[in-house]
């Protein structure tokens, strides 16, 4: 299992040499989400990665900049993807969306590769966020096989295989990276 990792939302200490360090031990993809940068943190935060690992980025915000980053994959959190209709203009990107439902997510369009579906297990990062449906009862209704369904929300080390032995396809860590004292992978 090689999880997809998603950034902390806010800045910590040593970050850069963490998110660098996941890449030297292998780290595949890094969603780069910072709700609250300005552009210009943004941009700032992308230049400190080491520039061999762009391509491993993923971005949630401030798309118009990945072409200058050589970054070729781009998150549509809910909000964003429902405001676009126009989902050629992506073409040659690796696109992305996260979902609260597998009735969301089995009504996607078939442009994205993969999306979040959380929370699966109770949120290590947000607390007391929980999902209403037992997501591991509810990954049997799927119908949607063109895009690939991540597991999100309390993912660790421990239970991510079980996500996957239940339907899932990949797993994708938050709050287990970033609140845990290890970087290792």
């Amino acid at each position: 299992m090689q999880p997809i990792i998603i950034s902390n939302p806010v800045s910590l200490p040593n970050e850069i040499n963490r998110i660098n360090q996941l890449f030297d031990d292998g780290l595949e993809l890094l969603h780069l989400r910072k709700p609250g940068y300005p552009e210009q943190e943004y941009r700032s935060l992308i230049e400190s990665i080491k520039p061999g690992f762009h391509k491993r980025l993923v971005l949630h915000q401030f798309h118009s900049i990945a072409e200058e980053f050589d970054i070729h994959r781009l998150h549509f959190p809910k909000q964003k993807r429902r405001e676009t209709t126009d989902w050629e203009q992506y073409s040659g990107f690796i696109l992305s969306t996260s979902v609260h439902s597998i009735e969301e997510f089995n009504d996607l369009p078939n442009c994205f590769e993969y999306a979040f579906l959380s929370p699966v297990f109770l949120s290590i990062s947000k607390a007391g966020y929980v999902s209403e449906k037992n997501l591991l009862e509810e990954v049997k209704k799927r119908t949607n096989f063109h895009t690939k369904l991540i597991a999100l929300g309390g993912i660790t080390f421990e239970n991510g295989q079980l996500a996957i032995e239940n339907g899932f396809d990949n797993v994708a860590m938050l709050g287990a990276i970033w609140q845990g004292n290890s970087v290792k992978l």
